[in-house]
């Protein structure tokens, strides 16, 4: 008995309904995108590794644990993608995109890959949406992402939306609270990977999911954060009011990548037990990591499969676009006859359901009825020979015979009546 396979853990096939949600919020992620100014970027799946842990940070779980990395014949080491912006900054530097007029806005919608233990709405190869505005900095550009994702995300009928933010200041504010949170930490009681993160980077213990307890009495990096960046906090969160969006202030808000500067935020859907769907921010020294110059640059993605589930917990249904046309053939002259009819209706760009294979007419009907289909367009042996179709009202069983080259005129004719 041959052997079946399966998908590798944490990975999963898309069809069926999957992939109507899947279309359904592509489309309405291209139009917001498109919307706001923001053009398409695809990087490729496979990066330099350097990418990310000079981008991401090395001290982050991503680089640490869940990377997919390889080794090329030549040497070279190469990671899976586990995240968008690095590749998009990395873009942005090699074809020198600072000589095109700033910002440089793009979106992209496309499978990442990170090695972690698979849950519901998480997977080990799984699909984001996102926006990455470089070029240009500033409250309004910030409040402009956020703003344009709440609202894809509200015409997609998410439910009880709210972004949860904060700041994390600039790299001088941040030195200040890293030395008085690390100060804080020592004296508490941490996990395994928590002790170890202390020293190398101690912001990463406030995303911890072991040691929650810890961040209650934890000092906020908002009480050190200076000035000028408490005012840019300010203007930002007055831009999303003017724009309507909800927000609540969370201060252990600092998402898991290095490359963060300014406001952090994350996407939450439901009432009870709310579900994470991505999040973003400011990541103003990016680009100079890169080899680029000191370029303001914010972005937020979401996970498609958690913005699937949100949709799923909110109710709402993918309607199927059935064709209005089914095309029937009965005998090998039919069935040939019928894809010179099926290109006419392609061009036409009227779709028709065709039935190819050796199904009866019978059974060809009945697939009609079942699909809900107004029109059938029937060949037979005898119209085959004679370059007709009968068009059959399915709703009350009356035909009539037309010419084949007339067949498209006279299905339009019936589908505007």
């Amino acid at each position: 008995m041959a052997q079946k396979f399966q998908t590798p853990s944490g990975m999963h096939d898309l069809f069926g309904d999957s992939v109507a949600y899947f279309e359904k919020i592509y489309e309405s992620a291209t139009k917001a995108a498109r919307f706001y100014g923001f053009e398409r970027i695809e990087t490729p799946v496979l990066e330099d590794t350097r990418v990310f842990t000079r981008g991401v940070g090395a001290s982050t779980d991503i680089v640490e644990k869940e990377m997919y990395n390889l080794k090329t014949k030549g040497g070279n080491s190469l990671s899976l993608r586990p995240e968008g912006t690095a590749p998009v900054m990395r873009a942005y530097v090699e074809h020198d995109m600072y000589t095109r007029p700033q910002p440089v806005k793009f979106f992209y919608f496309g499978p990442f890959f990170r090695h972690e233990r698979p849950q519901s709405g998480r997977y080990r190869q799984f699909w984001q949406f996102g926006m990455e505005t470089i070029g240009k900095g500033g409250p309004a550009v910030d409040a402009q992402i956020v703003s344009a994702i709440y609202g894809m995300l509200s015409d997609l009928g998410v439910k009880n939306i709210v972004v949860e933010v904060n700041s994390m200041g600039d790299s001088k504010c941040r030195g200040l609270y890293k030395g008085v949170l690390k100060k804080y930490l020592k004296k508490a009681s941490l996990c395994a990977d928590c002790k170890k993160r202390v020293t190398k980077n101690p912001l990463r213990v406030l995303d911890c999911k072991q040691c929650v307890e810890i961040k209650k009495e934890a000092p906020q990096i908002v009480d050190y954060i200076c000035k000028e960046c408490r005012e840019d906090f300010k203007k930002t969160l007055e831009c999303l009011d003017e724009a309507g969006v909800p927000y609540d202030l969370n201060p252990f808000i600092v998402r898991g990548l290095d490359y963060y500067t300014g406001m952090v935020y994350e996407f939450f859907a439901g009432e009870k037990e709310p579900l994470a769907l991505g999040g973003g921010g400011r990541y103003d020294g990016l680009c100079e990591l890169f080899g680029g110059g000191d370029v303001p640059a914010t972005g937020a993605a979401l996970g498609v499969e958690r913005v699937v589930l949100a949709m799923q917990k909110a109710g709402v249904k993918i309607e199927e676009k059935n064709p209005q046309v089914l095309l029937a053939h009965l005998g090998d002259l039919a069935e040939k006859k019928s894809l010179r009819l099926l290109e006419q209706f392609r061009k036409a760009n009227l779709p028709v359901y065709n039935c190819i294979g050796k199904e009866s007419l019978k059974g060809q009907l009945s697939r009609a009825n079942k699909l809900s289909v107004p029109w059938t367009l029937i060949i037979g042996r005898e119209e085959a020979i004679e370059d007709n179709v009968v068009i059959r009202d399915m709703r009350d069983g009356s035909q009539e015979k037309v010419e084949m080259k007339d067949a498209v005129k006279e299905v339009k004719k019936r589908l505007k009546g």
